[in-house]
């Protein structure tokens, strides 16, 4: 194992050092809910106990009364609208049944919404996700707030759930946590052929029946979806920081392995709660979110990590920010293509050597922390291993040595790129990020006069005017989290990736989100001050000239500096995106939301 990386070792003593004050802060509340001894439960009255335990079986109760054994409360994200979610409607069952076996018990303690980007783009809905985790935080709270729990489980996937959920789960960060992962859906129709389908679609080459036709045979079944987005780099992050158990991530549903791993999941929950000396808060130290960051950057993972990232950190007292994204993805390097980086899915990187084979590379590489815990032990060197069945038995073996196939996924010493691939923008528009792993280099500088949108339905509709076909930059603004909820802005990838295959230098510029499907065309997101907020990008107007620059990693807009300043913010009325759909109750998120560096939570401000 190679020497820490010096700017590995220099971005986690910032954290720390910038962290102190609030890192402190958490520990305390930490201590104090952690320092009863005993059971949780131990300090229930009689009658709050019987009302715990009132449906549970008597051979639970008997053990409850005991107070000797370990009591595990779920989280779960279940419901069967989202595929990724539909395999843990029976968990909770075989859960309960394993914790018997491992001589302890468990309950539901609560739900958690969970709902689907992927059905939301583009409609109302929209704008309610990225507060979903913050609502998914608060939910999470309230089923562990009975407080008669000695390690806690949690069941998501997807997008907005994890990072909730694990928000949520850092407030009890006294207990013992276990994510336990569902898996990905079996590889369907593949990613490019589904993409060539929504450009010919937004063409009008192909009919809405066609469209759907490629839509359901790439997402065809139980299990997340295939495409390296939010989802799936949930589920990286959550094993690169030691939260899942090794090797667990991306098996698919309803196989044996699945099944085994979810048992061994359940009696390691038991195991860490008869240690009690397990504490997620303890476990989840700076050394572990660089780690996330690294992971995030080496697979070209989803730009929503740039708030869920920071905000899950904040959530146990670290504060991150873009510089750090920044200085990491100068020298970690990409290691894996997976859609829309690539043509792979998440199958075939798993099938390449997966998690194993990746953290064995950047710990090679001095890239990772391995001094750090995990609910496996210490050590993320444990986690270059890979589950199998022997017979029945679960085992663990060493991960691949070798990549098995280096068009998905490669060593360290040949990377597809030396950089991660996302990077900081700066100017006089404020800050951005951009990824740039599938842009070509060709298409990483675009200056071009701008087209101001007001959201990306005003955009389609001049596309499919034909007003389009030129150079621009497209200004999409007023679709911050404070304006209307910071919506994913997926529709526009189709049109403008067709925009630029024709030869047009395109490129966008947004306070929204592109999130995981980030893809081959610049895309300047996240911009901090949103334009609500009184940012520059409220003062653009059309036809001035716009340069984004990923290579020098600059985002300016060419309008003299006394000028800009002269110039009165546009804008518009919002309150068609504010009422409606359960919109009106989401105001006194709007009203105190923090900025997208921040983590763009309404929570956070109490850390």
């Amino acid at each position: 194992m190679s020497p820490l990386h010096p700017r590995l070792v220099e971005v986690t003593a910032r954290i720390e050092a910038r962290s102190v004050q609030s890192r402190s802060a958490y520990l305390s509340v930490l201590h104090a809910a952690g320092g009863k001894g005993g059971p949780q439960r131990s300090a229930l009255g009689c009658a709050n106990a019987a009302h715990a335990y009132a449906a549970m079986p008597a051979a639970d109760k008997l053990m409850l009364r005991q107070e000797r054994a370990p009591h595990l409360g779920l989280i779960t994200a279940y419901n069967d609208m989202l595929s990724a979610h539909q395999p843990y409607e029976h968990y909770p069952e075989r859960i309960r049944a394993s914790a018997r076996s491992a001589g302890a018990t468990a309950q539901v303690a609560g739900g958690v919404p969970a709902m689907c980007d992927g059905i939301t783009q583009g409609e109302d809905g929209m704008e309610l996700s990225l507060f979903s985790r913050d609502v998914i935080a608060l939910a999470s709270v309230v089923g562990l707030s009975h407080n008669v729990f000695d390690a806690a489980l949690f069941l998501g996937v997807c997008d907005k759930i994890v990072p909730g959920l694990l928000m949520g789960a850092l407030q009890f960060g006294h207990l013992p946590a276990v994510f336990i992962p569902a898996g990905p859906m079996t590889s369907g129709l593949a990613n490019d052929a589904k993409a060539k389908v929504r450009q010919q679609f937004a063409q009008g080459l192909v009919d809405r029946q066609a469209l759907l036709d490629a839509e359901q045979a790439a997402y065809h079944g139980p299990g997340t979806c295939t495409f390296y987005g939010t989802a799936n780099s949930n589920q990286m992050l959550m094993e690169i920081m030691g939260l899942h158990l090794p090797g667990s991530s991306f098996v698919n549903p309803g196989t044996a392995l699945r099944q085994a791993l979810t048992d061994a999941a359940v009696a390691q929950a038991v195991t860490l709660a008869r240690g009690r000396q397990a504490a997620l808060g303890l476990q989840m130290d700076a050394r572990v979110f660089v780690n996330g960051l690294v992971g995030l950057l080496a697979t070209g993972g989803s730009t929503n990590h740039t708030l869920h990232l920071v905000a899950m950190a904040r959530a146990a007292g670290w504060i991150i920010n873009w510089d750090d994204f920044a200085d990491l993805s100068a020298c970690v390097p990409l290691l894996a293509r997976i859609y829309p980086n690539g043509s792979a899915d998440v199958n075939h990187f798993h099938a390449a050597g997966g998690m194993g084979f990746l953290i064995s590379q950047l710990l090679a590489g001095g890239l990772l922390h391995d001094d750090v815990q995990t609910i496996w032990g210490p050590g993320l060197s444990r986690y270059t291993q890979e589950p199998w069945l022997d017979g029945a038995v679960l085992r663990w073996r060493p991960a691949a040595q070798r990549s098995g196939d280096e068009q998905v996924l490669r060593p360290i010493e040949r990377p597809f790129s030396a950089d991660g691939g996302l990077r900081l923008l700066q100017g006089n528009l404020g800050r951005a990020v951009v990824k740039v792993s599938a842009i070509a280099p060709a298409h990483r500088r675009v200056r071009a006069q701008a087209l101001v949108f007001t959201d990306q339905k005003q955009l389609e509709q001049a596309f499919r005017a034909g007003q389009l076909e030129r150079d621009f930059v497209a200004v999409v603004r007023n679709q911050g989290p404070r304006a209307n909820g910071m919506p994913e802005l997926h529709k526009l990838t189709p049109i403008l990736s067709l925009l630029q295959d024709k030869g047009h230098a395109v490129a966008l510029v947004t306070d929204g989100r592109m999130s995981g499907a980030s893809g081959k065309v610049p895309a300047a997101i996240h911009v901090c001050p949103e334009a609500v907020s009184g940012g520059a990008i409220a003062r653009v107007r059309e036809g001035d000239w716009v340069t984004l620059d990923c290579e020098q990693q600059q985002l300016w807009l060419e309008v003299d500096a006394a000028e800009l300043a002269s110039r009165a913010p546009e804008v518009p009325d919002l309150s068609a995106h504010q009422r409606g759909s359960g919109r009106d109750l989401f105001a006194l998120f709007r009203d105190n939301v923090g900025d997208p560096e921040t983590g763009a939570s309404p929570l956070l401000s109490l850390f």
